[in-house]
């Protein structure tokens, strides 16, 4: 039996299956976190600062889309077809501004700086290269705009952090490629981009990451 958690074993289209398979059960399988951990107050938090012209890299079922300011002009994207049709229901439901496309978060299909803010939430565990999709996020972002990204990672308490690395390997497999015991903010800094704003919650294990784009535009 495959025991490796490697990222780069999980090719793209394995990742769209994974998240293909699991996007109808997506939001349940999400509630324990929301609402014992706290997160769906913390992305409610976090999203609302975003401003301008905005991207939402990794997308999924579009859970982030409530929080944004009203009104605003929002492009969606994630790898998985299957959670982009809950998004666009959501979209119809909600009456929002969105535009939702399939695209990979490691190789975004839009000019640099062409957007005020691109928002992420819990997607950096399971991009296979994290550090390339972080720079992809800064490129298309303007200079002096906002990324506003939602992360777990290894908890700051040893136990539980120990914890995470006994059961990485069948955290990994269970969850579709989720590697839970990575540092958030050692793969935003190691991208280039600037930390503006961190807090971490829940257990220590998620972080509320304000950055900006830093010099990769001059």
């Amino acid at each position: 039996m495959e025991t490796t958690m490697k990222s780069d074993s999980m090719i793209l289209n394995d990742l769209q299956n994974a998240y293909d398979a699991i996007a109808d059960g997506y939001e349940q399988k999400l509630w324990f976190d929301h609402y014992v951990f706290g997160v769906a107050r913390l992305r409610k938090q976090l999203m609302s600062r975003a401003r301008g012209k905005i991207l939402d890299v990794a997308c999924g079922t579009g859970l982030n889309f409530s929080a944004f300011p009203s009104k605003s002009e929002i492009t969606a994207v994630d790898l998985s077809p299957k959670m982009l049709e809950s998004a666009r229901q959501k979209v119809a439901r909600l009456n929002l501004n969105v535009q939702v496309k399939v695209m990979d978060a490691q190789n975004l299909e839009f000019p640099d700086g062409s957007f005020d803010t691109v928002t992420s939430t819990l997607s950096t565990c399971t991009f296979p290269d994290p550090i390339l999709a972080l720079r992809e996020m800064g490129r298309v972002c303007r200079t002096g705009g906002l990324i506003l990204l939602l992360e777990h990672g290894h908890s700051s308490l040893p136990w539980l952090a120990r914890y995470q690395d006994r059961h990485v390997i069948q955290h990994y497999q269970e969850n579709a490629g989720c590697r839970w015991n990575q540092d958030p903010l050692d793969l935003v800094e190691a991208a280039g981009l600037q930390i503006l704003k961190s807090k971490r919650s829940g257990l220590g294990m998620f972080h509320s990451i304000e950055a900006t784009p830093g010099n990769m535009h001059s």
